[in-house]
């Protein structure tokens, strides 16, 4: 089930389209004590004795069906990468190789990629988890044309084999936050389908920047 995070510079065709977007509104909050309202509050530590903590701590570590699905998509695979800069922008191909594999006993599968963006060398790597305790799955990624960390997170939906993700990235320009947005398809056993959408350079409106066609390699 592995959506093989080949975000293949999905950081540098943002860049421009965060610049633009349009500037998330501020937030405001409110403070309110408990003598205000009369409530308890709920940020007081709860004791957990020690059996319990253990117990918890047990589930929260072992690996279960969820990683098993993950697994199912180690080895290496090729991809055949198109990309847009913008709504109007054409196309621009290339092709990728990435190979993934399962770390720390079955409990992370570890991405390396490695492609071409505009002519130039480009590496990423990134890990991949189910988190046990908040039931998604939840991805981190570096690569060699940024300094920082994406990460996103969702669910898998079996009806439809595919899985939706959502987070964010820095734009380096701007010091603004721009939302990401992922899709993933399980064709087969031995195909995949990964989509970025993110916001338009001149208008800020989502579209298709990124798709992925993986082909597992024998």
């Amino acid at each position: 089930m592995k959506r093989n995070l080949l975000y293949i510079c999905a950081a540098t065709l943002l860049l421009n389209a965060c610049t633009n977007a349009e500037k998330p509104k501020e937030e405001t909050t409110t403070t309110v004590s408990s003598s205000d309202t009369g409530a308890a509050k709920t940020d007081e530590w709860v004791p957990v004795d020690s059996a319990t903590a253990t117990k918890a701590w047990m589930e929260y570590a072992t690996p279960g069906e969820a990683h098993k699905a993950l697994a199912k998509s180690d080895g290496v695979w090729t991809g055949e990468t198109t990309m847009w800069m913008g709504i109007d922008a054409p196309p621009m191909t290339s092709t990728s190789t990435s190979t993934n594999k399962m770390v720390m006993g079955g409990r992370y599968q570890l991405s390396e990629f490695k492609g071409n963006f505009m002519g130039m060398p480009f590496e990423g790597m990134s890990i991949t988890a189910y988190d046990n305790y908040k039931k998604k799955y939840i991805s981190t990624w570096i690569d060699n044309m940024g300094t920082g960390i994406m990460k996103m997170e969702g669910t898998w939906d079996e009806a439809s084999k595919s899985m939706a993700m959502t987070g964010k990235m820095t734009d380096p320009a701007t010091g603004k936050e721009c939302d990401m947005r992922e899709v993933f398809r399980m064709v087969d056993n031995d195909h995949q389908v990964m989509e970025m959408y993110g916001p338009d350079p001149k208008t800020g409106k989502e579209y298709k920047t990124m798709e992925i066609k993986l082909t597992r390699k024998k």
